[in-house]
């Protein structure tokens, strides 16, 4: 381990690969340093991994009904209680998690690649190009996302595709902004001109030497963005435009157990502490990332 470590930390590197290495992991120890994003790194890896293996983990089958048992308070057969049709909390908050994280990945992966390229086109080319594309950005950017999102899914069917689909048209723009900023202060760096000077092309310019360094401004951004998306997907899903019941997603969970939060008042409080502490989670991950890997922030 010793060894390992001296390699890592050795100020000279005997090559590239040795080099990548020891910067990411002296990124590691600054960013383990960090007690809040250490926090939020551990929620939000347990919460992963209990979407991951919520079949798994489940004690009991999320939609299996028992009228007899319903609104029963947390116990050792029900950890966090019964809803109105006797369904185990705990089981449907686990698959609640696979459906709400899973939109969360779907709508990065969607928005992340489109919202980096539109920007480093728009800040790479200039001109008409960045009018036309920084324009349709502040469109988007004008109305607020939640709203924005009901009207695509009005346009479209509510349902679990129709929500991802509406928060990615809605989500890329902060993206694409950051992307541009980023390449604003680079594409007159001097290696940007030697690269031009030996032929290359625009497109060659922007993939392979623009976009690589914007991607840790990048990663910052999406971590940062997964609570608002967590919280735009629940908003969907209360509201009826997301997850359709009897689908366990914590938006919805709280929607078909608002009537009984004052006599009853875990039912509904439960899937709304799983939001905010993903949210919460994903904020302190983002902080920490953003000191680590945010040049401006050293």
């Amino acid at each position: 381990m010793s060894s390992t470590r001296d390699w890592l930390l050795t100020d000279a590197p005997s090559s590239r690969r040795q080099a990548a290495w020891g910067r990411r992991y002296r990124r590691w120890l600054q960013f383990r340093t960090n007690g809040l994003a250490m926090f939020g790194l551990t929620v939000a890896v347990i919460l992963i991994l209990g979407a991951v293996f919520a079949p798994l983990l489940a004690p009991q089958n999320p939609g299996a009904q028992n009228l007899a048992m319903r609104l029963a308070p947390p116990s050792a057969q029900h950890w966090l209680g019964t809803d109105e049709l006797g369904r185990d909390l705990f089981s449907r908050l686990l698959y609640g998690g696979r459906v709400t994280l899973g939109m969360v990945v779907a709508v990065v992966i969607l928005v992340a690649p489109i919202g980096l390229l539109v920007g480093s086109v728009a800040g790479y080319a200039g001109g008409w190009a960045d009018r036309v594309l920084m324009r349709v950005t502040d469109v988007f950017l004008a109305v607020p996302q939640l709203i924005l999102a009901l009207a695509f899914v009005s346009a479209l069917k509510p349902g679990i595709t129709s929500a991802v689909i509406a928060i990615a048209l809605t989500a890329w723009p902060p993206y694409a902004r950051q992307a541009r900023a980023d390449t604003l202060t680079i594409r007159h760096s001097d290696f940007i001109a030697a690269a031009r000077l030996t032929g290359a092309s625009g497109t060659r310019i922007v993939l392979h030497h623009i976009i690589p360094l914007c991607l840790s401004s990048m990663i910052v951004r999406m971590t940062l963005s997964m609570s608002g998306i967590i919280l735009t997907a629940a908003g969907l899903g209360f509201l009826g435009m997301g997850a359709q019941p009897p689908m366990p997603e914590w938006g919805t969970m709280i929607a078909t157990s608002r009537a009984f939060i004052l006599a009853q008042w875990w039912v509904p409080a439960i899937p709304g502490i799983a939001i905010f502490v993903a949210s919460l989670a994903f904020n302190l991950l983002g902080d920490g990332l953003r000191d680590v890997l945010d040049p401006r922030q050293r």
